[in-house]
């Protein structure tokens, strides 16, 4: 994972799924996610962005 993508997760989650798999409902989680809170997003990016 490089350092941009850890900065993105952190700070715009959404976005750092979205560049990494694109539209789909993995990005619709991520927006969920951290419209119900900042942290439930950001542990989603990080998990989504690691695994692969």
């Amino acid at each position: 994972m490089s350092l941009l993508t850890i900065i993105l997760n952190i700070f715009l989650p959404p976005l750092a799924v979205f560049l990494k798999h694109g539209l789909g409902t993995t990005f619709l989680i991520s927006v969920l996610l951290t419209m119900l809170g900042w942290l439930p997003g950001v542990i989603h990016a990080f998990l989504v962005n690691g695994s692969r």
